[in-house]
This record gives structure tokens, sequence and C-alpha cells, in this order.
């Protein structure tokens, strides 16, 4: 069961922006859905507002398995051993808009 939530959501939530954007259209039909792709897409068109959909989609999957917290630490750690600087690092932390409790957990991760 937790796992067809999970699924829903990461499904849901790319749906739900094309409906909203396909809203902003006018347009109804495949109009609507062509000009919501090429909305998303920005300059580079349609495909491109797929590709996003499809990221938004991935995107919703991990933080539903996984949590904001789990994901951060990831991404940091990642970026620490890809040679970006630790101070760089704990700088754009402390930039985040995080909760109080997010942002202590991340500065005993990475220790500022």
């Amino acid at each position: 069961m937790d796992e067809f939530v999970r699924q829903a959501a990461g499904l849901g939530l790319p749906v739900i922006l094309l409906l909203i954007v396909m809203a902003t259209t006018g347009f109804a039909g495949a109009a609507a859905i062509t000009t919501a792709l090429a909305m998303l897409g920005g300059p580079a068109g349609m495909f491109s507002g797929i590709a996003l959909l499809g990221i938004i989609g991935l995107a919703t999957e991990m933080l539903s398995k996984y949590g904001l917290e789990a994901l951060l630490i990831g991404i940091y750690r990642q970026r620490i051993q890809n040679g970006e600087s630790h101070a760089a690092i704990c700088q754009e932390i402390c930039k985040l808009p995080l909760s109080g409790d997010l942002r202590r957990r991340l500065g005993e991760e990475f220790g500022f």
C-alpha cells in the first residue's frame, strides 16, 4: 500500500501541474496540451516541457520515498565529493529557506 501511495504521488504532481497550466491556456483538447507543454518547456518548446514533467515526477517520487532531509544530505555529500568547497556548501545551506529543525540537522551533518 505504501509503495502504491508513493507511486501515485510521483505521478500525481506532474499531472496536476500539467492540468493547471492547461487551464491557463484558454484552449481545449490537444491545443491545450500542446500549448501547456510548450509553456512548461519555455524557449526549448514541447519536448523540454515533457522532460520537465518527467524530472518533476522523478523528484516527487524520490521525495516521497526518502524524504527531504535524506535527499539534501545525499546531494550535498555528493557535491563535496565532486570537489566543491565545504565552506561554499555550508554558506548555500544557510541561505536556503529551511525550517529550524532541518537547518540544525544539516548543520550537524556538515559541521557548521
